[in-house]
């Protein structure tokens, strides 16, 4: 099935390379570029930024008459612009938004939305009579592509319905979340035996494949030495590294990503300085935090606390495997389908109860660092991580 990707509405350093990283790679065949309220300066100098033989592939929202001027191969119409430059010659396509409006389409292809609840605009969503669509879509007169709240996982189902492909925004950027690395993460805390470094390197070693910096107490000095030693260490196991609260530290570290407490950064905020290809995970205490994180663009949620631990302060109400289960219920019920990871004094023998809620993983510090021996605590937990997802497939 054919994918279109829609650019986030706002610029970001290295936004050029990551348009063409996503064309090069097949991901997306055509990429529109949609910045409504951007000057035109600055859509000019990301556009003069992509390589000139993958301009043709590119679709433009605002400022059309720098399409022929700048040798793009595509125009959206909108209520902004909403007729193509004077003798345009390329593709032309727009946004339609009920059934009765597909009859009467011209141009070259249009996007029809929201199908699914939509993923960047909470609230943004619509009813659809299954039959009724797919009537309409085999007599329209150009292909309609589906959009809002598209993600991978539905495109069997849009090609089903009729849809000649689909237009993703958030899902067509997000950064993959490994899902054997997320099963276990590993989250640094020093303690009498251990500092940060070498707490992560037992982790590592015991199997972990995803380590997050998290040093409350440490100055700047010593979480950027320590993040250096850590994102090596990472790189060395083929590990997925993230830094906490410190989003300003992500690209100099050379971190895959960022974890956000709910007093910290908005997720918002932080995706538009790191882009779209960092991860984000958000923490969460209930249904309501979830929902704001998935619309501001997080990529994953640590939810908790499962139980009282000693390695946070400033605890939010213990949620207990009757509260995880309620939220993970509340996240199906509203489509939102974000990696959960469930955080806060949990041990082995929680871990059959826990995975039976529906989460992605589990994040541990205190059971590894207090063991007697880590890396062997970690292997053991692996396994037995392993056991309790079989148990409950």
């Amino acid at each position: 099935m054919e994918i279109i990707a829609i650019t986030h509405p706002y610029f970001f350093p290295g936004e050029a390379a990551a348009i063409e990283e996503l064309l090069r790679s097949g991901r997306a065949r055509r990429v529109h570029i949609r910045k409504p309220g951007g000057e035109e300066e600055a859509l000019r100098a990301l556009i003069e930024a992509i390589a000139p033989e993958l301009r043709p592939a590119l679709s433009l929202h605002d400022h059309l008459h720098l399409a022929p001027q700048l040798g793009l191969g595509g125009v959206h119409l909108n209520s902004r612009f909403p007729t193509p430059p004077p003798g345009w010659q390329g593709l032309v396509s727009r946004s339609i938004h009920s059934l009765s409006e597909i009859a009467s389409l011209s141009g070259d292809y249009a996007f029809l939305s929201p199908i699914f609840p939509s993923i960047s605009k909470p609230g943004y969503s619509a009813e659809w009579n299954r039959s009724e669509l797919t009537a309409a879509l085999r007599r329209s007169p150009v292909p309609v592509y589906a959009l809002g709240g598209v993600t991978p996982d539905r495109l069997p189902a849009l090609e089903a319905m009729g849809f000649g492909g689909a237009a993703m925004l958030g899902a067509a950027w997000r950064a993959e979340v490994p899902a054997d690395a997320f099963s276990l993460q590993f989250i640094t805390h020093p303690t009498a035996r251990y500092d940060v470094v070498e707490g992560a390197r037992e982790a590592l070693e015991g199997g972990c494949r995803w380590v997050q910096l998290r040093s409350k107490d440490a100055t700047r000095e010593e979480l950027i030495e320590a993040g250096h030693a850590i994102a090596a260490l990472c790189r060395s196991y083929g590990a997925v590294f993230l830094v906490d609260d410190h989003v300003d530290l992500v690209h100099p570290l050379g971190a895959h990503g960022v974890h956000l407490g709910k007093n910290d950064m908005p997720v918002a905020e932080a995706r538009r300085q790191l882009g779209p290809a960092k991860i984000i995970g958000a923490t969460a205490n209930c249904f309501a935090d979830i929902a704001a994180a998935a619309a501001a663009g997080a990529d994953y949620i640590g939810l908790g606390p499962y139980r009282f631990t000693t390695t946070k302060k400033n605890l939010s109400p213990v949620l207990g495997v009757e509260g995880y289960r309620r939220v993970l219920g509340e996240c199906g019920a509203a489509g939102i389908t974000l990696p959960v990871v469930a955080i806060g004094g949990i041990t082995d023998a929680d871990l059959p109860a826990i995975f039976s809620t529906g989460v992605s993983g589990v994040a541990l510090s205190g059971t590894i660092l207090n063991a007697p021996d880590p890396a062997e605590q970690t292997a053991r937990t692996l396994a037995a991580i392993a056991a309790a997802r079989t148990l409950n497939r």
